[in-house]
């Protein structure tokens, strides 16, 4: 990885670091709230409840959490799980950043599989990973909160 890269890649981490850690005005008056859209798993958008917590350095094991990708706004996030999947641990979320090498839309001309506009799964997200066009940044925070389909 040649040194521009490098720079980049550690200009958006601490973008997604910063992005994820300062609260929200509802977190940070110690209450959460209904989200649109949040993220996608597997194609499917979901929405979720805001909740004022945060389990990092808590010690819990990394098998308890399910991992969110962290796109830093490019689009909607990207989960690994949601309820009904047998893997699903309950809405513990490990939050990962991640980092385009070459911008977003190199990641997402790799990625998107289906051809949606979006890369809405994890398969496509590792597919993404697996190029080079993205790459995972590490944990940059832990937390619970309630996953919710949305309909229509």
């Amino acid at each position: 990885m040649n040194r521009r890269t490098r720079i980049r890649l550690a200009g958006a981490a601490a973008s997604a670091l910063a992005l994820v850690l300062v609260p929200t005005a509802a977190n940070a008056a110690g209450s959460g709230g209904v989200t649109g859209a949040a993220f996608y798993v597997d194609g499917i958008q979901y929405r979720t409840v805001a909740t004022p917590n945060n389990l990092s350095g808590t010690g819990a094991p990394t098998h308890s959490f399910d991992v969110i990708y962290d796109f830093g706004g490019a689009q909607p996030n990207v989960a690994t799980a949601a309820p009904g999947d047998r893997d699903f641990n309950g809405g513990r979320w490990m939050v990962h950043a991640l980092g385009f090498p070459d911008g977003y839309a190199a990641a997402l001309a790799i990625g998107d599989a289906d051809g949606d506009g979006v890369i809405d799964s994890d398969t496509e997200l590792m597919t993404a990973l697996d190029a080079g066009a993205a790459v995972d940044l590490g944990v940059v925070k832990s937390f619970t909160c309630p996953v919710i389909p949305l309909h229509g």
